[in-house]
């Protein structure tokens, strides 16, 4: 069960490793487009199909369709990736072996939805996969394995979601090894140590230069590439794509330089160097170019 492309690696090292794989469940196709008239079909149906694997994509897991069809698949273990759905009761009961999930965090830090993200917003230096038993509480069941990777300074969101897909993948074939000759372990998860990873919301945009311009950095590459930190430059509203912290003192929001090595703007404490922006209604462009549309002088507020 999964559906965004970090699940994929995941189903390719269940497929790698000789399981037979008798039915992946993921979200329906999305509409796409201008005009919302093309369906787009989830990275791992996509995988799926390419296999010969039978697919499924149920609107909900309520109600006993998506229980019975599990019921006649009949799988000894179901394994979890960003599938987005919770399960109910009665399909965790269903398999066996039970059902594990992939969790992009070293729980029991950053239960939820967006683990990535949050490692990144908060400067957290580490982060890493769990494989873990499921249960009814949202990723709060025990612990089979954890692996840890350090979080690159330069590193977006994406960028680590590819690599902790792969990570994940790796993982899970040596926690179903495991299970399957009944040699898993069961580590409950210290209660007391829980933090959580809600969803993103564009509330989160907004850039505040009060901040150190490491927080600001953190900032634009955890919500890369939704929904994107934000700031008005030269009177326009902003998506702030790249930068880089810097040494420099001023009043926050106060442009230090602005030139061919983009802005270089005044934080609480340091400085950030806008490199890539995207203006409302236009494409990403080098904050060097943008300037020579809107140029700005030292001096200047943001």
């Amino acid at each position: 069960m999964g559906t965004p492309e970090f699940a994929v690696p995941s189903l390719e090292a269940l497929i790698a490793a000789g399981h037979t794989l008798c039915g992946v469940f993921c979200q329906p196709d999305k509409p796409v487009g201008r005009h919302q008239n093309k369906l787009q079909s989830p990275p791992v149906k996509e995988c799926a199909q390419a296999h010969g694997i039978p697919v499924f994509q149920p609107v909900k897991l309520r109600g006993g369709t998506a229980l019975a069809q599990i019921r006649e698949l009949a799988p000894e273990l179901i394994v979890v990736a960003a599938y987005g759905r919770i399960l109910p009761q009665e399909i965790l009961d269903c398999p066996p072996l039970g059902c594990i999930n992939v969790h992009s965090s070293l729980l029991p830090k950053y239960r939820g939805a967006a683990p990535i993200n949050w490692a990144i917003l908060n400067g957290d230096k580490e982060t890493g996969v769990t494989i873990m038993h499921m249960a009814a509480a949202l990723d709060a069941g025990d612990i089979i394995s954890q692996c840890s990777t350090p979080i690159g300074p330069e590193e977006t969101a994406p960028a680590l979601t590819l690599r902790l897909a792969k990570l994940g993948g790796e993982l899970l074939t040596e926690a179903v090894e495991a299970l399957g000759s009944g040699t898993a372990t069961r580590i409950p998860q210290k209660e007391g140590a829980v933090t959580l990873a809600p969803m993103l919301s564009k509330e989160l945009s907004p850039m505040d230069f009060t901040r150190s311009a490491q927080a600001l950095h953190d900032q634009v590459r955890g919500l890369t590439p939704w929904p994107s930190a934000v700031a008005e430059v030269g009177g326009v509203r902003c998506k702030v794509l790249g930068t880089q912290p810097e040494e420099g003192s001023g009043v926050p929001g106060t442009v230090l330089e602005a030139g061919k090595k983009g802005l270089l703007v005044a934080c609480g404490q340091g400085a950030l160097r806008i490199l890539e922006l995207q203006p409302d209604g236009k494409k990403p462009m080098r904050a060097a170019d943008y300037l020579l549309g809107h140029p700005l002088k030292a001096g200047a507020s943001l």
